[in-house]
């Protein structure tokens, strides 16, 4: 089946990215989410971010123009009727995410492929949810979705090889470049990841070192372009607590046990950039 029209469930800030790569690439597409608020948000910050684009350069203003009149909000799932493929970023739950694609399964025609952004939770367990588990797949893109370039293509137990090719094809048309990982808990990215910034947690838990210097020692010392304390503010630290707690559930391994310091700092409603403090205050000076 050939993609030409797109639908993302969830307007926040990686289906909002999610749409806004489908648009520049010239499909159509179809955001949805479960209030008109949170869609007209979501659209309203994707226009910002094509301005932004053509203000630096990097594209034409008929080319904005263009992928904005490509654009469509609503808040039913209606129009997943007509889509070619459904891309799911809602929120990290397991019963939200069987509910979403047990409906879509019902609406979408035979044959369309249904896709989750999920960073963590098991593609088979998704597609269970359905009648077309060799449909379902994983398509994990990183944040912010318009400038990271890698996708995770997940594969469930029964995801087709047709399925694949046609995601990892549309990932290349995205522009981005597609990886092929196995339905295992955090699948790569955030197997690796999620563990080492829990392990910069305990050093600060432990009193080795200040989340400042912890940070300046990965970026001076490991080059990374941001220290894992800031990162686990900008992905939000309940974020990171729950894909720990997925990780230890799913293996019952203690390597992946969360530092205590994140759940009493999450329990705390610090939880990182959105609310303006985790291990560092984003609150405007006063």
């Amino acid at each position: 089946m050939e993609i030409k029209k797109v639908m993302v469930i969830g307007a926040g800030q990686m289906g909002g990215g999610i749409a806004q790569v489908a648009a520049v690439a010239g499909y159509d597409v179809t955001v949805r989410d479960i209030a008109e608020n949170f869609v007209q948000k979501g659209l309203g910050v994707i226009e910002k971010n094509l301005a932004r684009l053509v203000e630096k350069g990097k594209l034409s203003a008929n080319d904005k123009d263009a992928a904005v009149a490509r654009l469509k909000g609503t808040v039913s799932l209606e129009p997943a009727r007509e889509a070619d493929i459904v891309i799911e970023a809602a929120v990290e739950k397991m019963d939200i995410k069987r509910e979403v694609f047990g409906e879509l399964d019902r609406l979408c025609r035979p044959g369309v492929i249904l896709a989750s952004n999920t960073s963590s939770l098991p593609i088979t367990e998704i597609a269970a949810a359905t009648k077309r588990p060799d449909r379902v797949i994983g398509m994990h893109f990183m944040n912010p979705v318009p400038v990271m370039t890698l996708v995770e293509v997940i594969r469930g137990l029964q995801t087709s090889d047709d399925t694949f090719k046609t995601v990892e094809e549309l990932a290349k048309k995205l522009g981005k470049v597609p990886v092929a990982v196995n339905d295992t808990p955090g699948f790569v990215s955030n197997r690796v990841l999620i563990p080492m910034i829990n392990e910069a947690i305990f050093c600060v838990y432990e009193g080795v070192a200040t989340p400042e210097a912890v940070d300046n020692v990965m970026k001076l010392g490991m080059n990374h372009p941001m220290g894992p304390l800031a990162l686990a503010d900008l992905i939000g630290l309940d974020t990171v607590l729950y894909i720990l707690e997925v990780l230890y559930e799913g293996f019952a391994d203690s390597k992946y046990r969360p530092c205590p310091l994140l759940r009493k700092m999450v329990k705390a409603g610090y939880l990182g950039r959105k609310t303006g403090k985790g291990f560092y205050d984003y609150q405007p000076a006063k």
